[in-house]
């Protein structure tokens, strides 16, 4: 096993890193949201957003995985910060540097692994990893790909206070699904795959007071989010208005998604109101992911 190198910038790196005062947070759905469709996208079961720590890397954001850290020398990440590529390994037990790492003769068993660094404030303070248990081939597109999603990730580290996620519901408001929507957009039409945006608008006719409609919207999207795909984005983009991306979607199978969404949806509304004082209008539209089209204009409110 071949241990990660020190960064020669190592010190101002590690201050970087200090400054966002992210380390040892919890969970935040600025960050999950991107992991969750990276997941879905290139069909993999672990994504990480990892931190590359004094002696550890630390998990932003983690799905596939039970632990929140791991050591820094046995780390994947730890090399894959001392380079501005994707640091690419196809096969680790095909690599005299990892073959006999800790984590691929062990849990998790790692053989596919593809890190994109994350900068901030011109040094890589960690990555955008995707993490296979079995050898997988990741072509130019793929890198592309995971390139866009990084971006994101890196742009969210830099705010200063997220302007992506509706405070209320905890997932992506207007502003986040549309730039995370265009980011996948672009990755569907490098992947040939089929995209289509549902927007579903919920029509409360009886009186409620305010913390009762709270309560309402929160419900609605806990229920969503048990629903809808990995690969899928889910917004609220209006006060009550949804948006679905949904990616890799035939149009057969989006017009039954459509249905279990709504039924979903009536079903919880039910609890709160009577039956008479609910409407849902929903539509969807297919796009081509090779033309330019603003989300924004094709968003119902």
């Amino acid at each position: 096993m071949k241990s990660p190198q020190t960064p020669d910038n190592e010190l101002e790196r590690q201050s970087a890193l200090n400054s966002i005062g992210i380390l040892d947070t919890t969970p935040e759905e600025r960050y999950d949201r991107i992991t969750r469709v990276a997941k879905g996208i290139f069909e993999v079961p672990i994504v990480l957003v990892s931190l590359v720590d004094e002696n550890r890397q630390w998990f932003k954001s983690c799905f596939g995985l039970s632990v929140s850290q791991t050591g820094r020398d046995i780390s994947f990440c730890g090399h894959a910060i001392l380079q501005d590529d994707i640091f690419l390994i196809e096969d680790a037990l095909e690599d005299e540097r990892f073959v006999d790492n800790p984590l691929v003769t062990g849990d998790p068993h790692i053989r596919f692994y593809a890190g994109c660094p994350l900068n901030y404030q011109d040094y890589r303070i960690g990555t955008l990893c995707l993490i296979d248990r079995v050898p997988k081939k990741f072509d130019d597109s793929k890198k592309s790909d995971l390139k866009a999603l990084a971006n994101i990730v890196e742009k969210e580290l830099s705010a200063v206070r997220s302007k992506a996620i509706d405070e209320q519901s905890g997932v992506s408001n207007r502003e986040g699904f549309i730039e995370l929507g265009h980011a996948c957009m672009e990755i569907c039409a490098r992947q040939r795959f089929p995209v289509s945006l549902v927007n579903l608008d919920v029509n409360i006719s009886y009186r409620i007071d305010t913390e009762t409609e709270q309560k309402i919207f929160k419900a609605i999207i806990r229920r969503l989010r048990e629903v809808v795909r990995d690969l899928d984005i889910l917004g609220r983009v209006g006060d009550n208005e949804f948006a679905l991306l949904l990616t890799n979607c035939q149009p057969n199978e989006v017009s039954l998604l459509l249905d279990v969404y709504s039924e979903q949806v009536i079903r919880l509304l039910y609890e709160f109101v009577p039956q008479d004082y609910i409407k849902i209008n929903t539509n969807h539209i297919e796009l081509d992911p090779n033309k330019v089209e603003s989300l924004d204009q094709l968003i119902t409110v």
